[in-house]
């Protein structure tokens, strides 16, 4: 009967419309879920149902659970839920006498529901993912679980790939006070793959424990906001894949797109640190960029990174790589720039050590005492290496992240060979999933608490000491800071500029596994009435810096010619299936329309 409820006057306005392309390609572009029933509600609001001359609507709850089951699919692809699948605008109540589209459909659907029970609870695809597939298996995941996660993007890599992160926190998308924050970052060489996959496996695995009610995942996402960035490099990816797994060489895809080695391409303040050690007061932690640093060539995968890395009060990270088995840790560069096998310890070596172990301790091959195995050269040490010692790199990621924010990064390396097949991933993800949990649930190690004024007032960047360890802390937005500690007693001291500093002891027993609560109360105080040895009254980051005007999610060398020629490119993939329309295709599936 004509017209329809979306106005259509004849089968043609229908067949020829929006609607009808978007209902005959669904099942395509949602890759099979939702189907059939997605269609078929379609169908009953395109070609209603007709008793005595008037429309009968379809049942306003088929759709609203319809709904709630099938948009995280829509958010996986970029698409918005259709307008005309609007539950309370084409759909009815039982009681207005509305007809459920989806009743033949139940028996087969109870027929499901019964097969589903003696599935697997964990349902993780044990596959290498393309750049479009991680995306949409993140945002699916995000999706699935909207109350404890969501995704974001970071920048653009040079060839215009959206750096995505999926993050999983009760409040996601905000920094709750005293919530510790923790990041793992994998492929940052394209062609070192393990890592990029599990986490991909690791974000589905905490969404379907969660929701099953996992003790311990619920503890820790209840507690901790957890980042996981898939691919830092996913242009190299794309190169390295194009070899295929189990092919690919030691260097193919190592690169980005501008044939930049990314854990080389950071600041170096190491070698400044090494320099400065000597003089007593100088400052040694949260160092700023140099003025030497040549900004031109670095990557705009680097510069988002180092902008995230500002943005969020991150206290501790695994940087996941591949190509031997071990797990390393600060100073990457040596202490004296012509020795390439020197031990440079940071003064967080003791910290760095209980980490680097932790990862080890739960790694049933890392743990392995044989010499013949992958790695089995770091037998003798453990399983652990200080990075100089192993062999000597500036630039690194992890000693930037200690000496430039409050972060303490492990370089964890996970296998001897880059690009395995997929019948290995499996593996990996067992040999890992138990390390990569005890990783995360270190950043409950040591103390915590909150700075504040006399009238309880928080103090943003506040300097936390600890009295033998030469590197300090700073205290984030809300005034709360985070200090990695292993057991034992310390003197602890809060400063900040215009304060006066107070100093607490404080002791860690061994069997302490929560971070202690050491909040501080400062006074204020006359600033000529005292000396502020390493406390300085601006933020250090204030000064001229082009990582501050650095906007990381511009595309990188687009004129506005081009900008307007890929207008359309811009689209999601699946506007092209409507490219019959013309001017009339459908902006309401864009989501930013």
């Amino acid at each position: 009967m004509y017209p329809n409820s979306l106005d259509h006057r004849s089968r043609g306005d229908t067949e020829f419309s929006a609607e009808y392309i978007l209902l005959s390609v669904i099942d395509t572009l949602l890759q099979g879920e939702c189907n059939p029933d997605l269609r078929l509600l379609g169908c009953a609001v395109l070609a209603p149902r007709c008793e005595k001359n008037k429309i009968v609507k379809p049942c306003r709850n088929v759709c609203e659970t319809l709904k709630k089951n099938c948009l995280p699919a829509f958010d996986a692809i970029d698409m918005a839920w259709p307008y005309f699948l609007d539950c309370d605008r084409f759909f009815a109540s039982e009681e207005e006498g509305c007809h459920d589209p989806l009743e033949k459909l139940r028996g087969t659907l109870s027929m499901y529901l019964s097969m589903q029970n003696t599935m697997p609870t964990t349902f993780i695809e044990f596959s290498h993912h393309t750049y479009a597939q991680m995306v949409s298996v993140l945002k699916k995941t995000a999706g699935k679980c909207s109350h404890i996660a969501k995704t974001y993007t970071i920048g653009r890599s040079f060839e215009g790939k959206d750096l995505i992160v999926i993050e999983f926190s009760t409040k996601p998308g905000q920094h709750e006070q005293l919530k510790p924050e923790f990041r793992y970052i994998g492929n940052m060489h394209g062609n070192e793959v393990v890592g990029r996959e599990l986490l991909i496996y690791l974000a589905q695995y905490f969404c379907s424990e969660y929701l099953l009610g996992n003790p311990r995942i619920q503890e820790l996402i209840n507690t901790t906001r957890i980042h996981l960035f898939p691919s830092m490099n996913p242009d190299g990816y794309e190169l390295a894949s194009e070899e295929g797994a189990g092919y690919n060489g030691w260097t193919n895809g190592r690169m980005t797109a501008q044939n930049i080695d990314l854990n080389r391409n950071f600041p170096d303040l190491t070698s400044e640190v090494h320099k400065i050690m000597k003089v007593r007061s100088a400052r040694v932690d949260h160092l700023p960029i140099p003025e030497t640093y040549t900004w031109e060539r670095v990557a705009p995968e680097t510069k988002a990174v180092m902008k995230w890395m500002r943005n969020i009060p991150f206290v501790l990270s695994g940087s996941l790589h591949g190509g031997d088995l071990v797990v390393s840790y600060p100073y990457d560069f040596s202490k004296h720039p012509l020795e390439e096998k020197m031990f440079s310890p940071t003064p967080d070596e003791k910290v760095f050590k209980m980490l680097a172990k932790t990862y080890v301790a739960s790694h049933p091959k890392m743990s392995d005492q044989s010499t013949e195995r992958c790695g089995g050269n770091f037998v003798s040490k453990g399983g652990i290496i200080n990075g100089a010692q192993w062999y000597s790199f500036s630039g690194g990621m992890s000693d930037f992240s200690y000496l430039h924010t409050n972060c303490f990064e492990l370089t964890l390396e996970l296998g001897c060979e880059k690009f395995p097949t997929e019948d290995e991933l499996y593996t990996a993800w067992q040999d890992n999933k138990e390390s990569l949990l005890s990783l995360i649930e270190m950043v409950h190690r040591g103390i915590k608490g909150v700075v504040k004024d006399e009238h309880g007032n928080p103090i943003k960047n506040a300097r936390i000491s600890v009295r033998g360890i030469r590197h300090d802390i700073m205290t984030a937005e809300d005034g709360d800071y985070w200090r990695l500690l292993i057991p034992g007693v310390y003197i602890i001291s809060a400063e900040a500029f215009g304060y006066s500093k107070v100093t607490k002891k404080i002791t860690l027993p061994a069997k302490m596994t929560k971070a202690g609560r050491v909040d501080f109360a400062l006074q204020r105080v006359e600033v000529s009435n005292r000396r502020f040895n390493k406390v300085i009254p601006e933020d250090i980051y204030d000064r001229l810096d082009p990582l501050d005007s650095y906007d990381p999610h511009a595309r990188q060398g687009q004129g506005e010619e081009e900008g307007e020629l890929s207008q359309d490119r811009e689209k999601p993939s699946w506007w092209s299936y409507f490219s019959i329309l013309g001017h009339n295709r459908p902006l309401w599936l864009l989501k930013n329309n």
